[in-house]
């Protein structure tokens, strides 16, 4: 059974999310690991929940970290209208017909990058025992993820608030999730290339209509929209990366992981059957 964890006080439990915003909603970003996901598996629930708020005609979008090879995979075959990857470097989407990828920098840029993370990564693995590169690390077209928990012993948060100083001294962002530490080069993150696809696919302006869409996450990547979205939920298991995050969710599921997906789900797709009027 998943752990249940009661927000604290100044941090507004799901249910309390206003259900006229909820009904309004146009879509949902979501973050995969440990939001969409459990324990690295997704559940038949969650997936249910996708397919579900897909179905009610809601823009769905995951945000992640994960690689172009498995991006590319989402867009094919998941109920989604999009997805970001690589923490912002492209959004892929499939447009009925083939998939379109749409890259933030050239293919120039991108083998520049991957030169300049080389160096890093011998630095990180050097200097951070017990830490890897990730396994999906082939399929990437702009970062470095370094692994921390997901096929190496779990390292501990002082270990991992390492690996990230080592990207920020040579230049890169980076930014923690819920198994990977990613580093890249460019100017872009999960919230700018968000908008950016709204805005492209759906012609929604997120500055202006920021309550268009909502977002689920669960660890610190994912800050950016945490602030930038009213309607921000982050899952149960945030909790453990309590003090890590530049700005915490505006509500917190009691539920873990993809059951903490599937409360936030129930929760729009019950707003919007009230709205509805009767026939």
């Amino acid at each position: 059974m998943l752990l249940r964890v009661v927000p604290e006080e100044h941090v507004r439990a799901a249910d309390q999310a206003d259900p006229r915003s909820l009904a309004s909603l146009r879509g949902v970003f979501f973050d995969i690991d440990e939001t969409f996901s459990t324990r690295g598996k997704i559940t038949a629930e969650a997936y249910d929940a996708l397919w579900r708020l897909h179905g009610a005609g809601l823009r769905v979008v995951p945000v992640t970290g994960r690689s172009a090879g498995w991006c590319d995979h989402i867009a094919r075959f998941w109920p989604v209208d999009a997805v970001v990857g690589e923490n912002g470097g492209f959004y892929f989407h499939h447009d009925g017909a083939r998939l379109q990828r749409r890259f933030l920098c050239s293919d120039d840029e991108r083998r520049a990058f991957r030169d300049r993370l080389d160096a890093i990564r011998v630095e990180i693995l050097a200097e951070v025992p017990g830490c890897a590169v990730a396994s999906g690390q082939l399929y990437r077209e702009y970062d470095l993820a370094i692994d921390f928990c997901e096929d190496v012993e779990p390292l501990g948060r002082d270990d991992v608030l390492r690996i990230r100083c080592i990207f920020l001294r040579h230049g890169a962002r980076a930014k923690i999730s819920s198994v990977h530490v990613n580093g890249w080069f460019g100017e872009f993150d999960k919230l700018s290339t968000s908008r950016l696809c709204a805005r492209e696919l759906f012609e929604v302006d997120l500055e202006r209509d920021p309550e268009a869409f909502a977002f689920l996450g669960d660890s610190p990547n994912d800050a950016p929209m945490f602030a930038a979205f009213p309607l921000s939920f982050g899952m149960a298991n945030i909790e453990r990366f309590r003090g890590m995050m530049d700005h915490e969710p505006t509500f917190v599921a009691r539920a873990e992981s993809g059951a903490g997906f599937v409360e936030v789900a129930e929760l729009i797709l019950k707003a919007r059957a009230e709205r509805r009027p009767p026939s």
